[in-house]
Formats: C-alpha cells, structure tokens, sequence
C-alpha cells in the first residue's frame, strides 16, 4: 500500500471513530537508547513509516523520535526529562535499563505524561510494558538444539548489550534450557552487542580458547553472520549457529543450505514492536483502558520457511512486523 493510500484509509478510521479526535492534538515522543545495529535502524524505520502517515490523517498531533548518542541510562534520564519540559503527552521508551530509567519515568508520569516501554522495558509501576518472553525466547534455542543434536555437546554463548534486559532475560532463558538439558556445556561466552562486525570479533579472540568440538552458538540476534564468518576464518567446522532474523544471516544460511543442507532455525523480536508501542500509547491517550504488561510473540524463522522470510527481508536489514491500530486493539484485548 503506498502512503497515499495509508494516509487516506488511516482518515477514515479516524472519521469512523475508532480513533477519536481527541487524541488528534496530542504528542508522542520515542525515547530510544541505541540506534548502532540493523535491528534498531530497521525499528526506526518501521516507526517512521507507521507514525508519519498517522499524524498526516490526523490520529495525532506529532510522533517525533530521539535517539541518544551512547548507551547511557544517565543520558537517556536527561532526554527524558527533555521531553517532558517539551510537553509531551506519552513517550514511547525503548530503555537502556529496566531500573535506572525509572526515577525519569516517575516524573513523566507525575507530570501526566504516559509512558510505554518495549523492547528494552522498565519496572516502574505507571510505565506500561510491551516485550516478548525473551526468556522464553533464549530457551527456545537450546529446545531446538537438543532434537538437532540429541547427544548434547560444547556451546558458545554471544549475549547482546551489556546490562540491558533483554540481554539479562535471553541469557537467563538459555542457561535455563542448558539446566533442563545437561547434555549441553556452555564452554565461553561474549558480548555481541547485537552487530555482526562486534560479535564475529569477540568469537574470534574467544575461539583459541575453547575446544575443537564446539557444536552450537546460541545467540541473541545480529551476531550469527559474524559468528560464522569467526569460525570460517579460523578454520574451524561450523556448529549449528541460531540466527537472529537479520538479512545477512538469512542470506548466508540459504547459501548454506543450498550448498550442504546446512539446518538451523532463527529467533527475534519484530523491530516494528516500536509501532505497537506507538499505537497502544494511542489508544491510552484515547481513553482506552490497557493492561500494564502486554506480551507479543516472537518472531521465528525455520527450515522450511527461510526462503519465503528471506525473500520479504530488505538487504541490510532484518525480518519484520509492523503493526496496525487494529492489530493493537486486540493485543490490548488479549486476541
């Protein structure tokens, strides 16, 4: 649908109702705390192409979005207290910490301000809060490992931003699996930070201590590319790598796979989150009574559906989801 159109059907859902005008004079900010991988360019651009044709129909007032320089929570609390001098009514929070974030949010919230946390939440109790299971996500991996490899066997971890829950979470969710499935030694772990060139990096000054026999890299997204290129220029076999949905690693699985039938399977959370968060931030200005914690699914890609993802997946950039007011209506309604 080109923007045209979405600005003319967004019009229309305005003039039905279902988004009122009384949201039409109110102002979101996204507070986003790291923009240096695909993933975060691709949330960017997903909130980008959903918010502009909604403050074109009207729906809202403003959607700006602001990104801070480091990974800092110290810099993120000072944009944020920013944004509510600016007189924002919600800011929409991909946060750099769960807890540090939340005297800032506080006062957003004193100040009136709604705030919505995704991806990246916060534990304050007036934020709301949009994630996946990323425990249940980290543990995914090691459920797929133990029916590829029934025998068990030597791991390497690559976690993402150090400090950061999603990290915390999906790491959790591994070590819980490995737990459950003693088969299975994690023998080395490092941070990733979620970039190919960061994590393919850190394996290689990592693989010269490790075993030989290394049989999977359980990671976190935006590292497997690098981790396979790692392994390749050490000269080392390649164990099974889980992916994270970006473009060069679907890319390089497919090449693998024509090649040698190479299997793996690949889990992330849709970048577009950042569009539910901006649609749920709506429907809250808009009277709409939403529940504090909200729970999408993750995004996961298999075998027999890598080609048809790949195929959908610009170049540079990661396997997506973006999200409708409609399809947040019935998040919120639990459907």
């Amino acid at each position: 649908m080109n923007k045209s159109l979405i600005v003319s059907a967004l019009a229309l859902t305005l003039l039905s109702g279902t988004a009122l005008a009384e949201t039409a004079d109110k102002r979101i900010a996204l507070s986003n705390n790291y923009a240096g991988n695909s993933w975060r360019q691709a949330m960017l651009q997903s909130w980008d192409t959903v918010t502009k044709p909604a403050v074109e129909a009207g729906i809202v007032a403003a959607a700006d979005a602001f990104t801070t320089a480091e990974n800092q929570a110290t810099e993120q609390a000072a944009q944020i207290q920013n944004l509510i001098l600016q007189g924002y009514d919600a800011i929409v929070l991909n946060a750099a910490s769960p807890t540090a974030l939340n005297g800032a949010v506080k006062e957003a919230c004193d100040a009136g301000i709604i705030v919505v946390s995704f991806d990246g939440i916060v534990t304050e109790p007036c934020a709301w809060r949009i994630a996946v299971d990323f425990k249940g996500m980290g543990k995914s991996e090691i459920e797929y490992l133990k029916d590829a490899l029934p025998d068990g066997g030597k791991l390497l971890e690559i976690r993402g931003l150090a400090g950061v829950f999603v990290d915390d979470e999906i790491s959790a969710g591994i070590h819980e699996g490995v737990a459950e499935n003693p088969q299975f030694e994690i023998v080395g772990s490092v941070h990733g930070d979620w970039a190919q060139d960061v994590a393919q990096k850190a394996v290689a000054g990592i693989l010269p201590s490790l075993p030989q026999d290394i049989v999977g890299v359980v990671t976190q997204g935006g590292d497997g590319y690098g981790a396979a290129q790692a392994f390749a220029a050490a000269g080392r076999p390649t164990p099974i790598i889980i992916m994270g949905n970006r473009e060069d690693e679907l890319a390089w699985w497919k090449e693998q796979k024509d090649a040698s039938g190479y299997e793996t399977m690949s889990v992330s959370i849709a970048p577009g989150v950042s569009t539910l968060a901006f649609w749920v931030a709506q429907q809250i200005l808009d009277g709409k009574d939403v529940p504090k914690d909200l729970i999408v699914p993750f995004l996961r890609i298999d075998q027999d559906t890598l080609e048809a993802n790949l195929e959908t997946t610009p170049s540079g950039g990661v396997a997506n989801v973006e999200y409708s007011q409609e399809d947040a209506i019935k998040v919120i309604e639990g459907e």
